[in-house]
């Protein structure tokens, strides 16, 4: 947001938070994209702006890439409407296409932020096993592998991603990220029902493609082609060009964000996709 942006939304008398779920497919990721590319905020904002007669500008928790789904996306932004927050939902689903809901909304007081006041993050990725062949209809949400992957291993290889420490293998191949590589995994969980894998990661934080950097490297041990050891040993090199390619994005999910002093926020970070 520009600062001159910012001290115009911070002069008006309401700060709004909305939990917003999305199919990504067929956006470019959702930050805000210049035309004729079309991200979610591009068309979060519209709607907004068509609601409250002003102009909307959203900070969210985080910046999925193009392809990648949110049960739980957090955002918020300043207004002067006087639109009551239970009625908001539904007035501004009227004018969202259905891949995009407003599912929750809320007042915050004027130092809630989406982006620098969550404790974690949640997010899912779906693997599922292939049969005989390729379900068009599970292509927009799951990786589709035709390997079979051994969970057991691949549980025992995410325990030791738990704790505090340097991710750096786990960065984007050639990233210029800046941030600090050092993240808390609070949770890294995975479940097994007949062919299909969920694996769920929350922390405090993570880096460019981190989710989808560690579940490629999760399938690699899962389908025997690296040890709970090398796996190990990866964290510890720190080593990104040793690892393998990241899973794809139609896999992801931003299930939920937790804010201290916002239990209402969080969505259901356990249901399916």
């Amino acid at each position: 947001m520009k600062r001159e942006h910012k001290v115009m939304m911070k002069a008006r008398s309401r700060n709004i938070w909305l939990r917003v779920a999305y199919d990504g497919t067929d956006y470019h990721g959702f930050q805000r994209q210049m035309p004729p590319v079309t991200a979610i905020q591009n068309v979060l904002e519209e709607a907004l702006e068509r609601v409250c007669g002003e102009l909307i500008e959203l900070t969210a928790s985080g910046r999925t890439d193009a392809g990648v789904h949110a049960r739980g996306q957090i955002v918020n932004f300043f207004t002067s409407s006087a639109i009551p927050v239970d009625r908001l939902p539904a007035v501004v689903n009227n004018f969202l296409p259905g891949s995009i809901a407003v599912t929750g909304a809320g007042e915050g007081d004027e130092y809630f932020s989406a982006l620098h006041s969550p404790h974690d993050k949640t997010y899912s990725y779906w693997i599922r096993e292939m049969e005989d062949f390729f379900d068009p209809f599970l292509a927009r949400y799951s990786w589709q592998v035709k390997e079979r992957l051994d969970v057991v291993p691949m549980q025992q290889a995410a325990d030791l991603l738990v704790g505090e420490q340097d991710f750096s293998a786990f960065r984007s191949a050639g990233s210029n990220e800046q941030g600090d590589p050092v993240k808390n995994i609070y949770e890294a969980r995975l479940t097994r029902q007949g062919r299909d894998i969920r694996f769920f990661i929350s922390a405090n934080g993570f880096l460019y493609h981190m989710v989808r950097n560690i579940v490629g490297t999760l399938a690699k041990v899962g389908t025997g082609k690296m040890t709970v050891e090398e796996f190990a040993a990866a964290i510890e090199g720190k080593n990104r060009s040793l690892l393998p390619t990241m899973a794809p994005a139609n896999g992801l999910c931003l299930e939920s964000v937790f804010y201290p002093g916002y239990p209402e926020i969080k969505a259901d970070s356990n249901r399916s996709h």
